[in-house]
């Protein structure tokens, strides 16, 4: 049965920035929940930040640029906390690759779990196209990222997975 790793944000857990969750109440991560196959994960808090912590955004680029070395993860303070990032990137890549998810739910517009949008470093607000540093990481491990308003994609996608079997 395919395992699906999955923001710790969305199914409860209050580790966001601001010390909060943001739960998705949806029948296919209930079922996924009941069936054993969800692997709950949160890589800003296993790259080592607490919880609370100041907001972060990509500058320079987007998550992709971070592990390339072009673009910083800074603090509205202008702290850089790019290494807590790119560590939380590498253990959710771990996480996945142990429990053989090849398929990710994460929290839409973060700078690590972004898969379609990500804050523009500017701290107003504004969003733009790209990825957070864990999805980008994971997309070039193989797996693929949903977000919370893609749900049914990422069940459909599933059962795919399920339907198809390896060759010899």
């Amino acid at each position: 049965m395919e395992r699906i790793l999955v923001s710790a944000c969305l199914l409860g857990s209050r580790v966001r920035y601001d010390g909060s969750a943001k739960r998705v109440d949806d029948e296919h991560v209930t079922r996924w929940r009941a069936e054993g196959r969800v692997v709950a994960f949160c890589p800003e808090v296993s790259g080592g930040l607490p919880v609370p912590r100041l907001p972060a955004e990509i500058v320079g680029g987007d998550g992709a640029a971070v592990l390339d070395g072009a673009a910083k993860v800074l603090t509205e303070t202008g702290e850089d906390v790019t290494e807590h990032f790119v560590v939380g990137a590498h253990r959710a890549v771990e996480a996945a690759r142990e429990a053989g998810a090849r398929v990710a739910l994460l929290k839409e517009s973060s700078p690590s779990c972004g898969s379609l949008r990500i804050h523009d470093g500017s701290y107003t607000g504004k969003r733009v196209p790209g990825h957070g540093v864990t999805t980008a990481l994971l997309i070039r491990a193989g797996v693929r990222v949903f977000n919370e308003g893609q749900i049914r994609d990422a069940a459909a996608y599933l059962c795919e997975l399920g339907r198809t079997t390896s060759l010899p």
